[in-house]
């Protein structure tokens, strides 16, 4: 028997109905270069926003380190330009979406900074190299590399390197979720907390939530095997993945920061957040999970205005000011 998806949240449903190709199913390899053109114009859109939010922030692009023997990496620091209260102010490293395959250190950039001008924080997005052109560990050293840069240099920044918090959605959640593991097992900068938002965490793609969404809403079971076949090639879905590139691989959950983890209950990653958030508790960890009934992928994107996605906003906001307050 087929396995039936759940049911879309009425408000959402109507939005995805309205967005039509813009939140169409069934990525495949071909249609990369269409969707990466796609966005490149949506890009050429997005240079128009304004980065520093009527100038409450100052913007600027820096060229740092990279890897060993790899390219230099892109970060975009933003920072308050009010002037500075007694004590450093946090860091919101802020890790992109799009599948793996998609995406700058623009996208998705907007809401690290509505979140920043709440807290008071300094924002620093980074850009790593995408598959399948820089398959498994590319992207995720290009992250690590624009962490050790931002930790070293935090106090230029105005931050302060022990408020450092971990933020992606989809895809860039996962890579941050492999850079709070990365991070923890090379005895790097320890982050405060990281924020999951919707994580690309299995490369087996093979849970009841990734069957029952083939080919329903954004991000699909196809799309998500097109994104993590061009990360990690023929090793996708075998015995030898590194967690490094699917957190959900990860024997040991044991001594990562506390996380913040959230997903929609009728898209692709549902059971492996939820199955992520269980073994970080059963590791002694912290975690704070939401799942949002009726939501898909990246619901609060598409549909900003659904009460939905106003619940799931404030909940965020309202972790990191907890999670920052305790720090």
């Amino acid at each position: 028997m087929e396995p039936v998806p759940p049911p879309f949240d009425p408000e959402l449903a109507a939005a995805l109905q309205e967005a039509g190709d813009l939140a169409r199913p069934g990525l495949t390899p071909e249609d990369i270069a269409a969707a990466r053109r796609d966005g490149d114009a949506a890009s050429e859109l997005s240079a128009a926003l304004d980065l520093t939010l009527g100038g409450a922030f100052e913007a600027a692009d820096r060229t740092v380190p990279g890897p060993p023997g790899a390219p230099a990496v892109s970060l975009l620091v933003c920072r308050p330009t009010a002037a500075a209260p007694g004590t450093a102010r946090p860091v919101l490293y802020h890790v992109h979406g799009g599948g793996m395959v998609l995406g700058n250190n623009r996208l998705g950039v907007n809401t690290a900074l509505d979140w920043a001008q709440e807290l008071d924080a300094v924002v620093v997005s980074v850009e790593y190299r995408l598959a399948p052109e820089h398959p498994h560990p590319a992207p995720v050293e290009d992250v690590y590399a624009g962490l050790v840069w931002t930790a070293g240099h935090a106090a230029r920044l105005g931050g302060d390197r022990e408020r450092i918090v971990l933020v992606g959605a989809s895809a860039g959640g996962g890579l941050a979720a492999a850079l709070a593991l990365l991070l923890r097992d090379r005895g790097g900068p320890r982050p405060l907390a990281q924020m999951l938002l919707s994580p690309m965490l299995d490369d087996r793609n093979d849970t009841p939530s990734a069957h029952q969404m083939a080919g329903v809403g954004p991000w699909d079971r196809t799309a998500n095997e097109t994104g993590w076949s061009a990360l990690l090639g023929e090793r996708r879905g075998g015995p030898h993945v590194s967690p490094y590139a699917a957190p959900a691989r990860a024997r040991d959950l044991a001594g990562l920061p506390p996380a913040f983890l959230d997903v929609g209950s009728a898209e692709t990653f549902r059971d492996e957040v939820v199955a992520y958030a269980s073994r970080l508790w059963q590791a002694g960890g912290a975690a704070e999970l939401h799942v949002w009934p009726g939501g898909f992928h990246g619901f609060d994107g598409l549909a900003p205005g659904a009460a939905l996605s106003r619940s799931a906003r404030t909940a965020r906001l309202d972790w990191l000011r907890r999670v920052l307050a305790r720090g």
